[in-house]
């Protein structure tokens, strides 16, 4: 019983999570994110300031905060060492896209895609944000790294994964960007694989 108490509590925390979000992006994109206040986002949200920022605790964060580390992370772990490093690192991110923008159906994908593009055009449009994401990068990078484990476990092969990682995520901030400039019109895990072939060749993907 504790077990199922506390699935029941993470489900309860992720569901509020993504409630104070979505009325947060809905405000910043609505009023603009530096005229609108932490304040007016748990009000719209019907909770107490004190609520909205034990989930996040930057303003920053009601924008970018998202579990695509946690999905890239897994994809990472579940693929074969046998492969050379950008093709793990790469392979994870388009699936992780994949995920983010096709995880329901219908009106369900739809809503995810749109969220996900509203997020990423206040990422663009808003200094703070794309100062912010920087540090986001950084710990993606990271977590990158943790997941291929025993594949980076001495100093030259962490650099050498740290590296991987970074060229990835290059490829993959251009490929956001470029599909967010496009509207959403194509396949983000498309835009990711051609920006990956741009940078690391065609049979990297």
């Amino acid at each position: 019983m504790p077990d199922q108490h506390s699935t029941l509590r993470a489900q309860r925390r992720a569901e509020t999570q993504r409630m104070i979000q979505a009325h947060a992006v809905r405000l910043f994109t609505g009023r603009g994110y530096d005229a609108t206040t932490v304040t007016d986002v748990a009000e719209a949200a019907g909770v107490s300031p004190m609520t909205v920022y034990r989930h996040f605790p930057t303003k920053e964060d009601l924008v970018l905060v998202d579990q695509h580390g946690r999905l890239v992370a897994e994809r990472i772990v579940a693929s074969s060492a046998a492969q050379p490093l950008v093709r793990r690192i790469g392979g994870a991110l388009i699936d992780s896209a994949a995920t983010l923008t096709g995880g329901g159906h219908g009106d369900d994908t739809e809503a995810g895609k749109q969220f996900l593009l509203a997020r990423l055009r206040l990422m663009i449009s808003t200094p703070a944000l794309r100062a912010k994401h920087l540090d986001n990068h950084y710990a993606l990078q990271q977590a990158i790294v943790d997941a291929l484990g025993d594949d980076a476990a001495d100093p030259d092969t962490a650099f050498r994964a740290q590296v991987a990682a970074s060229a990835c995520l290059a490829a993959l901030h251009a490929a956001l960007v470029r599909w967010a400039e496009d509207d959403g019109r194509t396949e983000l895990p498309d835009v990711i694989a051609k920006a990956l072939a741009a940078a690391f060749g065609d049979d990297i993907v």
